[in-house]
């Protein structure tokens, strides 16, 4: 696992809680910034996994 992963993983995760923060408390803006934060981990965690490749398949 590289930092990339890492991180990407935890802005998914705290883009979930802010999502469900901006749901519980009817705050559309909350939830857009929460589901934007999902996004850019997913990507980010995306990245590191082709890194990750990259680096395995270099043998």
């Amino acid at each position: 696992m590289n930092k990339d992963q890492i991180k990407g993983t935890a802005k998914e995760i705290g883009g979930k809680v802010q999502e469900a923060v901006g749901k519980a408390t009817d705050s559309p803006s909350t939830q857009a910034k929460g589901l934007a934060n999902q996004a850019e981990g997913k990507v980010q965690k995306n990245v590191g996994d082709v890194k990750e490749a990259v680096k395995d398949s270099k043998i």
